[in-house]
């Protein structure tokens, strides 16, 4: 247990609760998810299928109208053939995650994988006994993978490589240049799995999402992790799903039943009207999402101290705050206390995260441009 972490935003957020008891007003830009509602066709899936029945266990891979909506979903959006066997449903996307390092990575194997990155990729390496391998995402190259350092870092022992992209927490997007040169680093080794993060695949501001599975001799080497949490503003339903090659998918719904035993019922019939229903809420979301961007892109660049590059996808900045002389922890810690903005430290994402601070713009206009002002007066008191 020593060797598991857990997430930042959690802590801050507590942090920020206590003092929202204490009568502080705080403006929340620390946690990752949508601030949109669940769209009303979603709801009422839900509402009927949980008075149509649909309460009790269901298969650990997940129902077959799921598998089935996900596999067509996936073939369509992805440009590859997925068959309903080769899909997995779990509550949230984090147990692909969690399961898929745990059944494919030995003691004393490496992952690469994104630093600054999702934090629980970090975590599950170790907690399996396995190596971490950062791979850093630098500023100068857009946030994005260094494919030639990633060469550089492939050895014998290499087991997985992680990608995320879009990316939390840097809003950076690998392009098809920079899977197909990953790709091609790996086309000669049958035992490394690509666990490709896409759960921000719908969330993108310039161009079109890609998945290194759609890539010549990729797609047996790659599982596939999305959800519905960002997508389609359903956090707290926790409904995710992996695909991969069916003889892993197999080994992991078998820890589905080892743990979970299956997905809630209603929640899988819901799932299914999200991915067959309309997609305007998702359409309109996206595109207030990719204004507020720009307010806050803006709205960062005129602080002193502070830049700010424009993410591609997802619903972060990552500012850089080197000028402000200041670590980013202390620097966080300060505009909570000090200016009642809850923000997150870069190093909470990995040390390769110093220098920065990640702000979620899954926020309102208005309480987006409170905390602008907020910060800049805070940092102008310095």
């Amino acid at each position: 247990m020593k060797n598991l972490g857990t997430e930042t935003a959690f802590e801050v957020l507590a942090k920020a609760k206590a003092l929202e008891r204490q009568g502080r007003e705080i403006v929340h830009l620390e946690i990752g998810e949508p601030d949109f509602d669940t769209p009303e066709n979603i709801k009422k899936a839900a509402v009927k299928a949980l008075y149509s029945g649909y309460t009790h266990y269901t298969p650990s891979a997940g129902i077959p109208e799921l598998r089935e909506a996900i596999a067509e979903y996936i073939s369509k959006t992805r440009g590859i053939e997925v068959d309903p066997e080769e899909v997995v449903i779990t509550p949230g996307a984090k147990p692909i995650m969690f399961f898929s390092i745990l059944a494919c990575v030995n003691t004393g194997e490496e992952v690469l994988y994104p630093n600054p990155g999702f934090p629980i990729y970090e975590s599950v390496i170790n907690f399996v006994g396995a190596k971490p391998v950062p791979i850093p995402l630098l500023e100068k190259n857009d946030f994005r993978f260094d494919t030639e350092y990633v060469k550089e870092k492939i050895t014998k022992k290499t087991k997985m490589i992680i990608l995320n992209s879009p990316e939390n927490p840097t809003g950076g997007v690998l392009t098809r240049e920079d899977l197909k040169t990953i790709a091609d680093c790996v086309s000669n080794r049958d035992d490394i799995i690509i666990l490709s993060d896409e759960v921000y695949s719908r969330i993108i501001y310039e161009g079109e999402h890609e998945s290194i599975s759609s890539l010549e001799g990729m797609r047996e080497k790659t599982i596939i992790l999305d959800g519905f949490s960002k997508t389609y503003a359903m956090t707290g339903w926790r409904l995710g799903y992996g695909v991969m090659r069916k003889d892993l998918a197999q080994k992991i719904a078998q820890l589905m039943t080892n743990s979970n035993s299956c997905t809630n019922a209603f929640v899988q019939m819901a799932g299914v009207e999200a991915l067959k229903g309309p997609q305007d809420e998702v359409t309109k979301m996206v595109k207030e999402f990719k204004n507020r961007r720009e307010i806050i892109v803006s709205g960062l660049n005129e602080i002193k101290g502070i830049t700010c590059k424009k993410p591609r996808g997802a619903f972060y900045v990552f500012p850089n705050i080197v000028e402000t002389e200041m670590d980013c922890r202390k620097l966080s810690d300060y505009l909570l206390n000090e200016a009642g903005v809850a923000v997150l430290p870069g190093t909470a994402f990995g040390k390769y995260g110093e220098g920065y601070l990640r702000l979620s713009f899954a926020n309102s206009v208005e309480n987006i441009r409170k905390a602008l002002e907020r910060i800049s007066k805070a940092i102008e008191k310095m």
